[in-house]
């Protein structure tokens, strides 16, 4: 699962990237510093995990993940293949969702690509850029399916789809602002469109954090809320900063500021939620792991990520919830006290859930 990161030139996104993945992408102050995305696997913050790990007396650790790419800087005419226009919309459109970095902080000594900070305005020269190419897309696809559909009615329902989205994008409308049944959302999947990837607006702030920076903040809040979409508020400078810390040291600011959280696990768990996704755990003395499966995965799927063998094969699941587990003390314990279950086929994971799958191949 990729995420995609973006926003206008000298954001702070590179910035934010760097501490998101701790991998050094190149952070300059001057338009399109990064052309080619930069890439990074970041682990999901999991604290289930570290307590596992106590319990099965193990030393091996392994988190789920998610990929974030760190893409070109856009600016206005982008589709018109602006800047690095052509680049960014292809780039964005192979990510599944997009972290949209927004600057909302003052500050003389950072160029702003359109003269001066306004959040809204900088969100809607994107949206607007993004709306451009899903018109494009969508408007080329319409006059073809709507000629064949004259002649094959199994086109209709996708004319009708490509009618209803085209009027949106016409008026200024995002894509994944509007409600779809069950069939239209089947169809829109293969447009790839730009403008239907879920969001989350990181609203970039100062060190400082302003009362002016507050009310930037503020307006993101409302913009997102319109179009359905999150927000964190975060200062990618002290994020980079805290990365570059040995672990300890890392904690011990984290407690020095009042925070179990940084704005990068907030994040990193709010991307992870946004795609749909959740884990299951594995624990034994060799290793405790998450796995990442789609909300409503069944348990076969769930054994094939682990290995196809596991799904080929499945018998059954023996499952006990991670906070039953814990309260028990031990799996043997667990099965005592009734809280382990035996499923099936036909059982859908839930998050938390500790796994044993049995198989036959």
């Amino acid at each position: 699962m990729k995420i995609g990161v973006v926003g206008l030139p000298n954001v702070g996104k590179s910035t934010l990237f760097n501490a998101i993945t701790e991998a050094g992408a190149e952070s300059a102050n001057y338009p399109f510093c990064t052309i080619e995305p930069n890439v990074g696997i970041v682990d999901v913050p999991d604290a289930r995990l570290g307590k596992l790990a106590e319990l099965y007396h193990t030393q091996k650790i392994t988190p789920a993940s998610i990929e974030f790419v760190d893409i070109a800087g856009l600016v206005a005419g982008a589709s018109h293949g602006e800047g690095l226009g052509n680049k960014f919309l292809s780039h964005i459109r192979e990510v599944d969702a997009i972290v949209h970095v927004v600057r909302c902080f003052d500050d003389g000594n950072i160029i702003h690509v359109s003269g001066g900070v306004d959040p809204i305005r900088d969100i809607e020269i994107i949206n607007l850029e993004l709306i451009l190419a899903d018109l494009e897309v969508v408007t080329k696809k319409y006059e073809k399916d709507g000629k064949l559909a004259r002649n094959d009615k199994s086109l209709v329902p996708s004319v009708d789809l490509l009618s209803k989205v085209k009027t949106a994008l016409e008026n200024n409308q995002l894509v994944r602002s509007l409600e779809y049944t069950a069939d239209e959302q089947e169809l829109l999947k293969g447009l790839q469109l730009l403008t239907a990837k879920p969001v989350i607006y990181v609203a970039n702030v100062s060190e400082r954090f302003t009362f002016t920076e507050k009310e930037y903040v503020e307006k993101v809040k409302a913009n997102a809320e319109k179009e359905n979409a999150k927000v964190i508020s975060l200062c990618a400078k002290i994020e980079e900063e805290l990365t570059s810390l040995p672990p300890e040291d890392r904690e011990m600011f984290k407690a020095e500021l009042g925070i179990e959280e940084s704005g990068l696990e907030k994040l990193v768990t709010a991307s992870y939620d946004l795609l749909g996704l959740m884990s299951y755990l594995t624990a034994g003395e060799k290793e405790v792991r998450a796995w990442t499966i789609r909300k409503g995965t069944k348990a076969p799927e769930a054994a094939g990520k682990i290995h196809s063998d596991f799904e080929k094969g499945f018998i059954k699941a023996e499952i006990v919830s991670y906070d039953d587990l814990m309260e028990a003390g031990s799996f043997i314990k667990a099965k005592e006290k009734g809280k382990v279950r035996i499923e099936g086929k036909e059982y859908v994971v839930q998050d938390g859930d500790v796994v044993l799958f049995r198989f036959n191949v």
